[in-house]
Order: structure tokens, then sequence, then C-alpha cells
């Protein structure tokens, strides 16, 4: 059950995207992405330091949630404070969430100073928001649901019906399914699954 206090939406970036800033021979080339988790982010990190093996810095920030405590910056060797925080301060100026923006650089020869770099970071940041929609998503609360085989056809109407996301799914003699509710439609969608008499189960 929600509370008044508790979002049912969320904004986010529609897809991903990348755009590149030059300053004095450094190249700082940023990449943002609409993500679901830390275990989204690990990823694209890992797969950007495989891309990007002669970067000499990756530096990031990401929010997740809607309460505003799930964020985390790296400076990446950088001086303290002079790449993290300004791209988390952009992805804040958007009012948006579930995003992260990673900004490999590779360096020209020429120290740019705190200032400068903290300007590079930033401007490489908002450059990668500027060029992608900002969309409007639902707050979605994970729910394991077991249920017969002969129950798959009403289980699937009610979670078609009320626009639910399928994580994962096993459909045998025994079905067992993953899925996000939204939160905004959560009493609504527990009720009906209630009624079909399956095994509804929150994921924490």
């Amino acid at each position: 059950m929600t509370t008044a206090n508790e979002p049912t939406f969320y904004y986010t970036i529609e897809k991903p995207s990348v755009e590149e800033f030059k300053d004095r021979g450094s190249r700082f080339i940023a990449f943002a992405y609409p993500i679901e988790s830390v275990d989204d982010f690990k990823k694209l990190l890992q797969q950007l330091k495989k891309d990007h093996p002669k970067a000499v810095h990756h530096c990031f920030a990401y929010r997740l949630g809607t309460d505003g405590n799930n964020f985390r910056v790296s400076d990446d060797g950088e001086p303290s404070g002079t790449a993290g925080r300004p791209i988390l301060g952009q992805i804040d100026s958007k009012s948006i969430t579930n995003t992260a923006i990673i900004v490999v650089r590779y360096f020209g020869g020429t120290l740019l100073g705190v200032p400068g770099l903290i300007n590079a970071y930033k401007t490489a940041a908002t450059l990668a928001l500027q060029v992608v929609p900002v969309v409007q998503k639902q707050v979605e609360v994970n729910y394991s649901i077991h249920f017969d085989y002969t129950q798959m056809n009403d289980v699937m109407m009610v979670m078609k019906q009320y626009n639910c996301t399928i994580i994962s799914q096993e459909m045998q003699l025994f079905c067992h399914i993953k899925g996000g509710i939204a939160k905004s439609r959560l009493p609504e969608v527990l009720y009906r699954l209630k009624e079909l008499q399956v095994e509804v189960e929150k994921i924490k």
C-alpha cells in the first residue's frame, strides 16, 4: 500500500547518449544511461573500461530511486570534487533519477587546474543530457508470483491489463514470474492476483 508521501512516478532519460567535449587537448567523452540498479551501472562501467583502456580517468555519478539517498560519485584519481560531484549536479539539475553518467577522459598534456576540470566534467555531462529526452516512468515494486500452469492465462491477463513489467518468467508445470508492479496500481493488482489464489510475495 502506498502513502501520500511516497512518489508513484519519477523522471529519467529515455535512452543512452554519448557526447564529447574537448579542452586544451584533453578529450572528455560523456556516456549517459538510464539504469535500474547498481548492478546495471557496474556492468556499464566495466564495459567502458574495456572499450577505453587507454583513458586516464573513468569518472562517474549515478542516482537511483526516489528518496534522494541512493547515489554515488567518483573522481577516479582526479582532484577531489572536480569530477563526480559536477557530474551529479547535472543529473540533479534535470530532477531525474535512475540515471548514470560516466565521463571518460583522455589526457591531452595540458593541466586544466581545479576550475578547468570542474567545468570540463560539468560541460561533458550537460552535453550528454541535452541530446536525450526526459521521460516519466512509474515507480514499480517487484513481486514474485507463483501459480499453476492452468492459471497462466489469467495471471498474464492481469499483468498485461495493468502494464506490469515482466522481469523473468519460468513457465512449466508450476510457473514463476518476477514482475514489477506500478505503485499507483499496487492495491488493485494485488487484489486481482489474490482473487486468483496465486502466491504473491514482495521481493526485498
